[in-house]
C-alpha cells in the first residue's frame, strides 16, 4: 500500500514535467509531413541563385491579378555561403602544455549517397539583395504596385523603399 501511495505522491508531483516530455517525445516523431521518402537526409542540393529566383518571381507575381506581362531585376549585395562541415585533426609533438610543433590537417565531410558523393551543410547563408525593378504591365495601377512591392518585399526581405515597380513599355 505504501508503494502505491509513494508513486501516486510522484505522479501528483510530477505528472505536467512528464506529460510535457511525452509531448516534446511526440513532436520529435512526428513526420515532418514533406511528402518525400528520401533515403538520404544530407541530400545535396543547390542554392538558389538570384537568376533563378528572378526567374521565379516574374513566373509567379505575372500570375497576380493586373500584373500582365513582368520582368524583374535584383541587385545583389551579397551572393551568400554555405558553410560545409569539416573533420579537423591536430597532431603535436613533445609537451601538450607547450608543445614545440603542431600540424592541422581538415577534411571536408562527405557522405555517401544514391546520386553520388554529397557534402554536409552545417550553415547556409542566403543571398542578401540590395534592391529590385519589377517592369510590368499594370505598372501604373496603385493597387498593382502596391501588390508587387508587398510579395518581392516577402520573398527578399527588402523594404519597401528598395522596391520600385514600373509601367511596362
Amino acid at each position: 500500500m505504501k508503494k502505491i501511495e509513494g508513486v501516486r505522491k510522484l505522479w501528483d508531483k510530477y505528472k505536467y514535467a512528464a506529460l510535457v516530455a511525452l509531448i516534446g517525445a511526440g513532436l520529435l516523431l512526428w513526420p515532418s509531413g514533406g511528402g518525400s521518402t528520401e533515403k538520404n537526409p544530407l541530400k545535396r542540393t543547390e542554392e538558389p541563385s538570384s537568376g533563378s529566383l528572378q526567374a521565379e518571381m516574374a513566373d509567379i507575381l505575372g500570375a497576380m491579378n493586373g500584373v500582365g506581362q513582368v520582368k524583374v531585376l535584383l541587385t545583389v549585395d551579397s551572393d551568400g555561403e554555405r558553410q560545409l562541415a569539416q573533420d579537423t585533426e591536430l597532431t603535436y609533438s613533445g609537451d601538450t602544455a607547450a608543445p614545440e610543433d603542431y600540424s592541422r590537417r581538415s577534411e571536408t565531410v562527405l557522405v555517401d549517397g544514391e546520386g553520388g558523393d554529397g557534402t554536409v551543410v552545417v550553415r547556409t547563408l542566403y543571398p542578401t539583395y540590395r534592391g529590385a525593378l519589377v517592369v510590368c504591365q499594370g505598372g501604373d495601377r496603385a493597387d498593382v504596385k502596391l501588390a508587387v512591392t508587398e510579395a518581392v518585399a516577402a520573398l527578399t526581405g527588402l523594404s519597401a523603399d528598395r522596391i520600385t515597380v514600373a509601367k511596362w513599355q
